[in-house]
């Protein structure tokens, strides 16, 4: 693939993510790599006019038959997936040898690593010994960003999740203006009950049980020749993007609770006090909620947005009941609570909007429990942990030491009929806890929730791009069979000594596969511009999509000159 300007490709921090799963590609000082990558030399990209022996090329044996097969690149060619040399990709989804040491912070959630970068001490260390040579100063980056700025800058002003945002605080605004001139007479008696529906809302775009189900619709119904293809990427990217719909209702129950509050004031003198306080009291607990999961909070301090999300979440919950009692037992005739009975509580909307809201918040924990695993570390690097069970591709899972702390998604490797595994890379203080001291139980939620891969069955042909670890979430899809026809790009660095000879075989001798794979080891033939070879197979195979597992700017890369080639692509985003 054509490279690109080392200018544009230097970055203080790296990592590898997709919903949770990330990978140290790097290994840490004292690793068994770290010596080679220290000692050896800075090697020139190679010339064409001078024969090369370290250029291989993994290449289909065939485009629809036989399995893939690793032949050495000819000296010039030009041939699919090998024009890479060693030179910086359009991306860092993996690192050069002469950088420094970049570790991975697992985000404790779906699709939330962290990034931080420690300083490269061994690098500096091995330049004092005798005979070793500095390595070569790079350009500065003037166009770099960080995850953050990739995130919430480079993804554009109209993305489906702004626009469904927009959408849901449009309608809100809407309606609560109206209530407020008084055209929407039920509207300003029941604000609370709209503060409750947005509530719901967006608890059923969090919820895990619903969401398997719409996504099992979603393919069921959408997952025929006679759709179009218009309509099924429609439907993925509205599916990616429903947490624009659960941020969009956080921000508008907010503005419903804070008119209604209004109006309390208003009528104080026949309101009784602890109603009020109530009320007040779920009013700040859900803005600090909201603080909480702002983009910059939530990037910098994950565990506390997520602890803060969970038991200012419950806080409020436990609050609203006591809000629902108070509010319908009240007489303001008597000031007194004489309406408080069971009769009058079945009446109320409040109470079946509560009800609802804590029925699915809840569903998840009621399938919690305490499962026997086996984990194995094939490096120290990463752990594989393997659970009793088939799972059925494309689903991801989450496990915990310790369930009201902290909950870490991964993607499930599973041939659908005896077992399931998870691919955890040594990145965090409870990845490199597996490894160290693997655990002989974890908990587990059963419920297995649907991410993006799962619609990839919706498609009549798709292909899969993934670079480092992002493989984990595709490797179901090369055991189970299934309608649609996949092809696979998958970038990586060390393949058989960080991922094992298992997965290097599973990828290569795939039979779902049939050919349509290209794997490209950025150890051996240098880092590629995965954009345009996404692009390529895309094109070679026929596919109706492009799914995408890399960090932010791997997955902005590709999904931008898939689109721009006129083919529909999808990579996680922010709060997918």
């Amino acid at each position: 693939m054509d490279c690109q300007d080392p200018a544009k490709l230097t970055h203080d921090a790296k990592f590898s993510s997709c919903r949770g799963v990330s990978f140290e590609l790097k290994p840490p000082p004292g690793g068994p790599f770290a010596i080679a990558a220290v000692a050896a030399p800075p090697q020139p990209p190679p010339r064409d006019d001078v024969p090369t022996a370290g250029r291989w090329v993994w290449v289909p044996g065939s485009f629809s038959r036989g399995s893939s097969r690793i032949f050495p690149a000819a000296p010039g060619s030009n041939a699919f997936g090998s024009r890479s040399w060693s030179r910086p990709s359009s991306h860092f989804c993996d690192l050069d040898d002469d950088e420094s040491i970049d570790v991975v912070v697992d985000g404790a959630d779906e699709e939330k690593a962290v990034v931080v970068t420690v300083l490269a001490a061994v690098d500096e260390a091995a330049n004092k010994m005798p005979g070793a040579s500095a390595p070569p100063k790079r350009p500065a980056s003037s166009g770099g960003r960080s995850r953050l700025g990739v995130i919430l800058l480079d993804q554009g002003l109209f993305t489906v999740y702004k626009r469904l945002f927009v959408l849901c605080v449009a309608l809100n605004a809407a309606a609560l203006a109206l209530a407020a001139t008084g055209l929407f007479p039920y509207g300003r008696r029941r604000a609370a009950i709209f503060s409750m529906g947005n509530i719901l809302a967006l608890t059923l775009c969090r919820s895990e049980a619903v969401l398997r189900v719409v996504f099992w619709l979603a393919v069921a119904l959408l997952g025929r020749p006679l759709v179009p293809v218009a309509v099924k990427t429609g439907v993925t990217a509205i599916l990616q993007s429903l947490g624009g719909v659960h941020s969009g209702c956080g921000v508008s129950s907010l503005a419903w609770l804070a008119y209604a509050l209004l109006q309390v004031l208003e009528q104080r003198d026949v309101t009784p006090r602890e109603v009020f306080g109530v009320a007040s009291a779920i009013l700040g607990l859900l803005a600090l909620s909201s603080m909480a999961a702002f983009p910059l909070v939530r990037h910098l301090h994950h565990n506390v947005f997520e602890r803060t999300h969970r038991f200012a979440g419950w806080s409020a919950l436990a609050l609203l009941w006591a809000f629902v009692v108070l509010s319908t037992g009240y007489d303001p005739a008597t000031a007194s609570y004489a309406n408080l009975t069971g009769a009058a509580l079945v009446k109320r909307q409040e109470l079946w909007l509560a009800a609802a809201i804590t029925f699915f918040t809840f569903l998840p924990w009621l399938t919690v429990r305490r499962v026997p695993v086996t984990v194995t570390a094939p490096s120290t690097h990463a752990s594989i942990i393997t659970f009793q069970g088939g799972v059925k591709a494309g689903l991801l899972g989450r496990i915990s030491r310790s369930p009201l702390s902290e909950w870490h998604a991964f993607g499930i490797i599973s041939d659908g009929v005896d077992t399931h595994a998870m691919l955890a890379g040594a990145v965090g203080d409870f990845t490199r806890g597996l490894v160290s001291d693997p655990p002989s139980h974890l908990w587990v939620r059963g419920v297995h929730f649907a991410g993006l891969p799962y619609l990839l069955e919706m498609y009549r042909s798709a292909t899969m791009v993934a670079t480092g670890s992002g493989i984990c979430v595709f490797l179901s899809f090369l055991m189970q069979s299934g309608p649609a026809e996949l092809s696979l790009v998958w970038v990586a660095k060390g393949i058989e000594a960080n991922y094992g000879e298992e997965i290097k075989a599973a990828v290569s001798g795939s039979e779902r596969l049939r050919g349509r794979v290209v794997v490209h080891d950025t150890a051996v033939m240098g880092r590629p511009n995965v954009a345009a070879m996404a692009v390529d197979a895309a094109r070679r195979w026929g596919a109706e999509a492009v799914v995408v597992t890399s960090n932010p700017e791997g997955s902005r890369d590709v999904v931008s000159a898939c689109k721009k080639a006129g083919i529909p692509a999808f990579g996680p985003i922010w709060d997918s």
